[in-house]
């Protein structure tokens, strides 16, 4: 039995100073609805998602991650949790309460180790959704996001601890050591990922998408519309997932992905894979290979947000 505090992945919220372009970007060619906005705060939704939305942008100024939410089971985890983590010492942004966002629920806010806005929720009501047709290019869902540490053996520990993340597999270079932990937090390879970066930012987050015809047509339309692809096309060994990671307007990276893993998790156990073999890095062979060029635009710029809760 697994004592995972969360069910699965909500959203990522994200501020941005190229506003507009950003939520062009989203919509028109990366394949999210737009589901409410208040003029500096829209909520996009994935078309085959049951979550009120998977990314929320924000007009500031500065830069930043504002949160990751995540979904629990019920409230009074919700309340458990909140209890446990503020005894430990884990700093809380506020006590849980009604959410006064998309859907509503019951949740709270809290900084991670790193100074990262985490926000957990349950109850929140589910969205009307369709599934997505044969041919259609667009997201699916919220995959997984992955955030890059200088501490990332820290930031793993505190995840696991806390939370229950489990390791499923980790990314090593022979000369630079461990650089990347998939972790998970239900039978899907990974939720999220940690990386080893100069700095606490966001170094991407994944939309899955219907099937591979999908996912490469997704990936035709970004390269057709001249929006600069770092990664991929390919296929990962770690998760067994594909990718294409391309540049949103503000410097993010973003991934389409298809046919994540979902493991057997009695029979699973964690690999050390070293990612300076080509076939780790991309079982295909067609991606452009993994360079420091490629390793910096996924560094991102160093997160303007830390130990400061977004104002909404």
């Amino acid at each position: 039995m697994n004592n995972y505090a969360f069910t699965h992945l909500r959203h990522v919220d994200l501020a941005v100073p190229d506003y507009e372009q950003q939520l062009n970007f989203y919509t028109h060619q990366w394949g999210l609805t737009n589901v409410g906005t208040d003029g500096d705060v829209t909520y996009l939704a994935a078309e085959g998602s049951p979550e009120q939305y998977v990314v929320r942008i924000r007009k500031d100024a500065d830069k930043r991650l504002d949160l990751v939410s995540y979904g629990m089971a019920d409230a009074a985890g919700v309340d458990a949790l909140a209890e446990r983590l503020a005894v430990g010492g884990v700093q809380l942004v506020g006590e849980p309460d009604s959410l006064q966002t998309m859907g509503g629920g019951y949740g709270f806010r809290f900084f991670d180790v790193d100074g990262r806005t985490i926000e957990v929720s349950a109850d929140v009501a589910v969205r009307q959704h369709r599934k997505v047709e044969e041919g259609e290019s667009i997201p699916v869902k919220l995959s997984h996001v992955v955030l890059n540490s200088p501490n990332p053996e820290a930031t793993v520990a505190f995840y696991d601890r806390w939370f229950g993340f489990r390791l499923s597999d980790t990314l090593m270079h022979p000369r630079m050591g461990e650089m990347m932990w998939f972790l998970r937090t239900n039978p899907q390879h990974h939720s999220m990922a940690i990386a080893r970066g100069p700095h606490v930012s966001l170094h991407h987050a994944s939309f899955e998408l219907r099937g591979i015809d999908e996912y490469m047509r997704g990936t035709g339309r970004m390269l057709r519309a001249g929006v600069e692809k770092i990664w991929g096309p390919g296929r990962h060994k770690a998760g067994n997932n594909t990718f294409s990671y391309f540049l949103d307007p503000n410097g993010n990276t973003m991934e389409y992905t298809t046919e994540l893993e979902v493991l057997d998790e009695d029979t699973w156990h964690p690999h050390l894979l070293d990612f300076s073999a080509p076939e780790v890095s991309d079982q295909w062979g067609t991606a452009n290979a993994m360079d420091e060029f490629v390793a910096k635009k996924s560094f991102n710029d160093p997160d303007k947000g830390l130990f400061m809760a977004p104002p909404v």
